[in-house]
């Protein structure tokens, strides 16, 4: 058998968004900036689907701008709200320490230039509360950015009401929904969101397509200078066959987000019930505050890398924290944040799975981690001194 369970770093494109993407390719392959009959053709698609998008997301269709991801549309909304606050004086920005690097590197940089960046700190849960973020507020504060749901351990942040502090206290706020749009009910106006970025590969959409919603009334920088496609904001010739599947994919997935997530749920519950059963292991994030499919555990004694690799061996294919820092052999930031000490953080695994898995799968998965695990811990010297008393057990 074999499993997918990394959903969280991209899902499969679904038949529905492909469907959608031939036939733009085949139909509406025209420039949307061209005047004649063939590019406006395919301008009046593209149109159509920014009012769709607007429509799930409850906003106006002139306040979406097509991106190239998830990436991007955090560094334009960062960058724009940045600049905005420069002008007037204001050089402070709030967010977490548990941020998406597309946040955090964004916001380093700016830092170099002069802002001073508090990032909040998180309880053993990941969340931070809207009296957190009220508190840290400042004359001089421009922005605050908080991720809606947290990539490597599920957490989902307080929004409408930290939404509700920034407009009550007039300071811009823009969420990271890269992990949250399709797995969770969204409405920037109810939710007092000025800004919000998604990317389509985390809702079985196509990879390399995203969007930022911004708020009218903002004046967003340009990141990418060209032409005057995206209202002026956003220069390149609109990738339409992926912006098409991507609006494709995320109506499909509103559309029946109850019952998915309902589904994913009980799946998700399952599989924390029976990881929960291995000694020394800790379930990361809050248990009831994250999102359908995530399931993230800390255990002592191994090493991550090496789960991933025997899991693979077994058709279980996982991670142990954030994709786009598969790289690093630092310890994920998330996990340190929340408490977990270097040695645990580093025995980590994110399973994230979706509609598309089976309580079959989510067996098999409870059946072969407790034998990596432990198949790894007696190989391990960390693990017989802890055993022997050597060393005291952290978790």
């Amino acid at each position: 058998m074999t499993v997918y369970a990394d959903n969280a770093a991209t899902t499969k494109t679904s038949k529905t968004a492909v469907a959608a993407m031939v036939d733009c390719m085949e139909k509406y392959w025209g420039n949307p900036s061209s005047l004649h009959t063939v590019g406006q053709e395919a301008a009046e698609v593209l149109a159509d689907a920014r009012e769709r998008a607007a429509k799930i997301l409850g906003c106006e269709a002139r306040e979406i701008y097509f991106t190239s991801g998830g990436s991007e549309a955090d560094n334009q909304a960062i960058i724009s709200a940045a600049t905005i606050g420069e002008r007037k004086g204001k050089k402070h920005i709030i967010s977490t320490s548990i941020e998406h690097h597309a946040v955090l590197h964004t916001l380093k940089r700016l830092e170099k230039k002069g802002f001073e960046i508090t990032l909040l700190p998180v309880g053993v849960d990941g969340i931070v509360s809207a009296e957190q973020v009220e508190n840290a507020l400042r004359e001089d504060t421009c922005l605050v950015t908080i991720m809606y749901a947290n990539n490597e351990i599920g957490s989902i942040q307080p929004i409408a009401e930290i939404g509700e502090v920034c407009k009550n206290h007039g300071v811009l706020f823009h969420t990271d929904a890269v992990q949250a749009a399709g797995h969770v009910h969204i409405d920037v106006k109810e939710q007092n969101i000025d800004m919000l970025s998604l990317a389509a590969h985390k809702f079985h959409g196509p990879r390399g397509v995203g969007l930022l919603y911004a708020k009218k009334t903002i004046p967003l920088t340009n990141i990418i200078d060209g032409g005057a496609q995206e209202r002026g904001k956003r220069a390149g010739t609109e990738n339409m066959p992926a912006i098409v599947g991507m609006i494709a994919a995320l109506e499909e997935a509103v559309s029946n987000l109850d019952k998915n997530s309902a589904y994913v749920s009980a799946l998700r519950d399952r599989l924390i019930e029976g990881l929960s059963k291995i000694p020394h292991s800790a379930l990361n994030g809050d248990r009831n505050k994250r999102l359908p499919g995530n399931v993230s555990f800390c255990f002592e004694g191994i090493e991550g890398e090496s789960l991933l690799l025997l899991l693979d061996e077994k058709g279980i294919y996982a991670s142990s924290g954030s994709a786009c820092t598969s790289g690093s052999l630092d310890p994920s930031h998330v996990l340190l944040a929340i408490g977990r000490p270097h040695e645990v953080a580093h025995g980590s695994l994110r399973l994230s799975i979706c509609e598309e898995n089976t309580r079959e799968e989510i067996d098999y998965i409870i059946e072969n981690v407790p034998k990596v695990v432990d198949y790894l811990r007696q190989m391990s010297p960390l693990w017989h001194d802890l055993e022997e008393g050597k060393k005291n057990h952290v978790i």
